[in-house]
Parts: structure tokens; sequence; C-alpha cells
């Protein structure tokens, strides 16, 4: 079945990113339309996928993961984090495809790749 999911790893303390809240928007003509909410669970995984079945259309879209207010609860909080909003802009061109899109993030840098 075709989906879309994320996951949030957080690489300065070695765990999953939990309680990191997101939305994914779909572009348009320039134009954003959310498409979804979520906020990661313990696993730093969302519960359900973010697109799936009905709801799943290639096209263009962006993460938009509130990182800067994870850091700031998370035990220990971090100190002074410099990312506040990472976006993640990525394109989905098949119809029936899986695309799985994580965020490796601590309080100063980040990294994504298309996974599995």
């Amino acid at each position: 079945m075709a989906r879309l999911s994320t996951h949030v790893l957080d690489t300065s303390i070695g765990r999953p990113a939990a309680g990191v809240g997101l939305r994914l928007v779909r572009l348009e003509g320039g134009i954003e339309s959310e498409v979804a909410r979520a906020r990661t669970n313990s696993d730093g995984r969302t519960d359900q996928p973010l697109l799936a079945g009905d709801s799943y259309r290639p096209g263009t879209y962006v993460l938009y993961f509130d990182v800067r207010d994870y850091f700031a609860r998370r035990d220990p909080p971090a100190a002074s984090p410099f990312l506040d909003v990472v976006p993640i802009r990525f394109t989905m061109a098949e119809p029936d495809g899986h695309y799985h899109v994580p965020l490796v993030v601590t309080p100063w840098s980040y990294s994504t790749y298309r996974g599995s």
C-alpha cells in the first residue's frame, strides 16, 4: 500500500525524539495546503502514516518539524538550541510507493534521507 511515514532520532542523546510536533503540507502552484499534523510517539514515530490509501497522492511536499520546542522540553533540556523549525521538501513520484522521511537531529544540526 502506498504511504508516507517519518521517524525522528535525537543523536545528541542516542534516542528517538518523542513529542516532536510536525505538519505536512502539499505544494501546488507555489501554494501550501496542510494535509496532516502529528506528534511523534515514544519511538520517535507517528502513530499512523502521514499519508496512506486514498490520502496518498504523488507530488511535492514539505514536512515541518518543530524541534526547538522538543529540545526545550527534553530531559535534560538542550542548552541554547540553534534549530527552530526544520523543513524537509521532497517529491513523491511513485503512485504506489512507500516513502519514509526520517529526521536525524541534534540541537545544532540535522540530516535526512529516503528510508525504507
